[in-house]
């Protein structure tokens, strides 16, 4: 991953970017899983609500379901979870990058002011 922009992959982070769906991953991650219907009675959301963030988040690959019964059981896939950690990890790195270079032309013209 080289840390540029065209390394994140919008898809991925489109799905975490919503506070439902990241609500959603904790609760799978704290319960080792779940159905839209024992989602959402943790969820100020209706279960047919959380059937499509689920679904949001199964297209991006986030979590992964079975049929259990009448209903999808899903649970996160932690080798996705961990790509999209990377991908932060790596934003930050470019930032932390651009942020140093803005600081060095500041404190350059703050220096030529001065003299």
């Amino acid at each position: 991953m080289t840390g540029t922009s065209s390394s994140v992959d919008d898809g991925l982070w489109s799905a975490i970017g919503d506070p439902t769906r990241r609500r959603i991953l904790d609760l799978l991650l704290a319960d080792g899983g779940g159905t839209a219907s024992s989602l959402s009675r943790q969820l100020p959301v209706t279960r047919q609500a959380v059937a499509k963030h689920l679904d949001v988040l199964d297209r991006a690959g986030l979590v992964r379901s079975t049929t259990a019964g009448r209903e999808k059981r899903c649970e996160v896939d932690a080798a996705q979870l961990e790509r999209a950690a990377d991908q932060l990890a790596a934003v930050g790195r470019t930032w932390d990058r651009r942020l140093q270079r803005i600081k060095a032309i500041a404190e350059a013209i703050e220096t030529t002011r001065r003299s």
